[in-house]
């Protein structure tokens, strides 16, 4: 099987786009808060843009460094570079670098800007706590978000949310409404309003759009590569394992590995009450619960597949 494997069952498409428009309806709220004067909104829109492109650039690099992980070789990991060959030729797309994270908490996250700038990495806790079938799982899911252009995604949100902090402090330092209203002492309200908007709501929503965009990727993720591997059931078990050893075993929330999080398979931090509310990630249960659905779908298919094979009329010579 070749070409990019896409498969939306829960209409994640739909849901990502509807949530950058949320955002970009936040945008304008907060910018005609501010008076809607035409340089202000291109000149964050531009400071979003220019913040985000390095970060997107060079995401590989980044995200490589901050966890400390180095370049393996097939003799250093044949099992490793055997799975990662056969699925990305499988899905016609160039073989990404393979790294090694020196973390005994069990976690794995892709990253770069296309397939040809690609890098996979697993942490040492991933590769001794599963087996080669659910690395397998693991690493289709990983694959798929190179394949599904998430960085790009990502980076398009984190941009957005910049553009909407930067306005926030714009109604905090300089008060909301035009020049006249505010000579009119009609700025007073306005600048409470936008205290609020800048401290709490907007940072605050920003976040939660952020956070709802990454679960509905992990979700495709989770989707397109089962379909990748053909073994949706590997996935379910791995994600079982990683969530109990991210519990166990969580990984030290310093600079990097925050920004790092969002990238990995699972939340590598332990997360409990209000946290999980905030979490990049969809909770696990939700996301195995789908998986084996999709597990019994595709034996269900198979199976009907079998038969409507069998009942073909048989030629005889």
């Amino acid at each position: 099987m070749t070409g990019k494997l896409r498969v939306h069952g829960h209409c994640n498409g739909l849901k990502t786009t509807l949530l950058f428009a949320l955002m970009w309806g936040i945008i304008m709220l907060i910018w005609w808060a501010t008076g809607g004067q035409r340089g202000t909104l291109s000149f964050y829109i531009v400071i979003g843009l220019a913040t985000t492109f390095g970060s997107y650039w060079f995401s590989d690099k980044l995200a490589i460094a901050s966890m400390r992980a180095r370049e393996v070789s097939e003799a250093e990991a044949p099992a490793l570079y055997r799975i990662v060959r056969e699925l990305s030729a499988k899905a016609g797309k160039p073989m990404p670098c393979i790294y090694i994270a020196p973390t005994m908490s069990p976690n794995a996250f892709a990253t770069g800007r296309n397939e040809r700038h690609a890098a996979v990495c697993c942490t040492q806790g991933i590769l001794q706590m599963l087996n080669e079938r659910e690395i397998r799982g693991v690493l289709g899911h990983e694959l798929m978000h190179v394949y599904n252009h998430d960085i790009l995604t990502s980076a398009i949100a984190s941009a957005m949310a910049t553009v909407i902090t930067y306005l926030g402090y714009s109604l905090m330092y300089f008060g909301g409404g035009s020049r006249d209203d505010r000579d009119n002492d009609g700025g007073g309200a306005l600048g409470a309003v936008g205290v609020l908007l800048s401290m709490i709501l907007a940072p605050i929503a920003a976040s939660l759009i952020q956070m709802a965009i990454s679960r509905t990727r992990e979700f495709d993720a989770d989707e397109d590569g089962s379909r990748l591997t053909g073994d949706p059931e590997a996935l379910a078990s791995a994600l079982n394992k990683i969530s109990y050893g991210a519990e166990a075993n969580p990984m030290p929330q310093t600079a990097g590995t925050q920004s790092v999080s969002a990238m990995m398979i699972a939340n590598p931090f332990s997360a409990e009450g209000l946290l999980k509310l905030f979490s990049t990630h969809p909770p696990t249960d939700q996301r195995i619960a789908r998986l084996m659905q999709m597990a019994q779908e595709m034996r269900a298919q198979s199976i009907g597949m079998n038969a409507g094979y069998a009942q073909q009329p048989q030629v005889r010579y």
